[in-house]
């Protein structure tokens, strides 16, 4: 079943809401449903989230980080590989059941399920953004689509929980100054191109999986199709890192590293723990890769440099990003905009072309900043700090809600009649000084 805009009726039996602590079943668990014909397990919400904080120690990864955060990769590759086993073990036996996990207990963010990017009920896959032609490899001549999920280790499954304790009323003040995720959150994300595989020489031996999706970017139309597992991104909160208290990376897909379909075939990409404010020059930007061009004065990424990995675009000059992400973006740059209200885009581009400002200005530098833990990018906002899933997760409720006209005895609908300073904030045509607007529209996921 769809609920989008304009089917209130299914969405409001589906969404079976309380006011208590949040338990199974609190939160719908996908928003498209597959046809009768698929005859295989559907997806569920991971969303018993812990009701008290975790204790004991932190990930063991916690003891590899370098003693210098350097730009030579190779200091990091023993974090990076056991990142990548913590993110792996007992999901990949699973099927990415996570609630199936023997190993550690991982959690979805809510409220993914709703609008035209929502959750499909196979895999519990989002929509995410549009490839570009020539994106991935030189061979690649047509457009593709990208699909996501991500999981959040227990202790950032509690702060999820702390957000959402009021299903009808989430609280990001959890995750803002002077609070932020509690160090020793672990988030991994899988993402899969619905591409032709014949045209990306890297990935061959694909890992496939089944997904309910749109036939194209632009399309609303779904059917089942396969989807190529090609990138895996990991966050974790980790105050001992200066200026921004969290660590960013990713993973390529390479199907010729064991020749054989497996998760194993995923190299790393690199690591980021800053955003390089003081760099703004554009000479290694890479929007179609033939090489991976790394960019040695980028001091806060640490790139693979080694033949393992193909060639990639990475991110604005030589920041990291993963071969499915904006060009002209970065992992932190994009993910340090999470807020609610989301008052300003996610990256410089995506906005009105009159009001983007030129590359490598005081303007433009403003989404490549550090920016500490908990503090949000608009200063009218509450941060989400770092999670755009738990940033777009509130919009949604929040746009779901104000899309239920006339069910107020005093009228007019939960924006309306709100009280609440973010509700308000959301739908005013005035929104304060010096921030932008954003219209969710998911061409505006689209790279420029």
């Amino acid at each position: 079943m769809l609920f989008a805009k304009g089917v209130k009726a299914g969405a409001v039996v589906a969404l079976v809401m309380t006011s208590a602590v949040v338990s199974a079943g609190t939160f719908p668990d996908y928003g498209y449903q597959p046809p009768a014909t698929y005859k295989g397990p559907l997806f569920e919400l991971s969303q018993n989230y812990p009701t008290t904080l975790p204790s004991g120690p932190p990930p063991a990864f916690f003891k590899l980080l370098p003693a210098k955060l350097t730009n030579n990769f190779e200091q990091w590759r023993p974090y990076v590989d056991a990142v990548k086993q913590y993110c792996l073990e007992g999901n990949v036996e699973n099927d990415w059941v996570v609630q199936k996990n023997t190993i550690r207990h991982w959690y979805h963010a809510p409220w993914q399920h709703y609008g035209p990017l929502g959750r499909e009920g196979i895999h519990g896959l989002t929509k995410e953004a549009q490839i570009q032609s020539k994106q991935l490899a030189s061979t690649q001549i047509t457009k593709g689509q990208t699909f996501a999920v991500g999981i959040y280790n227990d202790v950032g499954g509690y702060t999820f929980g702390e957000v959402w304790k009021n299903p009808q009323d989430p609280d990001p003040s959890f995750t803002s100054k002077p609070n932020s995720f509690h160090d020793g959150t672990v988030v991994c994300k899988a993402l899969f191109a619905d591409i032709d595989l014949q045209q990306v020489p890297f990935l061959v031996n694909p890992v496939l999986w089944q997904a309910y999706i749109t036939d194209t970017f632009d399309s609303a139309n779904r059917e089942i199709k396969n989807v190529a597992l090609i990138q895996m991104d990991f966050a974790v909160r980790d105050s001992r890192v200066p200026g921004t208290g969290w660590i960013f990376g990713t993973f390529q897909y390479n199907g010729a590293v064991t020749g054989k379909p497996g998760w194993d075939n995923l190299v790393p990409v690199g690591v980021m723990w800053g955003n390089d404010p003081e760099n703004n020059k554009d000479n290694y930007t890479n929007k179609q890769p033939t090489v991976t061009k790394i960019n040695p004065t980028i001091m806060e990424s640490a790139i693979n440099a080694r033949p393992e990995l193909p060639p990639t675009h990475l991110g604005w000059n030589g920041r990291l990003n993963g071969p499915v992400d904006n060009p002209v973006s970065s992992c932190m740059s994009c993910h340090m905009t999470a807020e609610s209200p989301q008052l300003s885009p996610m990256n410089p581009t995506f906005q009105a072309p009159d009001k983007v400002p030129p590359v490598g200005s005081k303007a433009w530098m403003r989404w490549f900043q550090n920016e500490e833990a908990g503090v949000p990018f608009d200063a009218a906002a509450l941060s989400t700090d770092y999670s755009l899933q738990l940033a777009g997760g509130i919009a949604n409720f929040y746009e779901w809600k104000c899309d239920q006209g006339g069910v107020f005895v005093g009228g007019g609908n939960a924006c309306q009649q709100a009280t609440n300073f973010r509700l308000k904030l959301m739908k005013s045509a005035t929104p304060p000084a010096k921030v932008y607007k954003v219209e969710r529209d998911p061409a505006l996921n689209e790279l420029h």
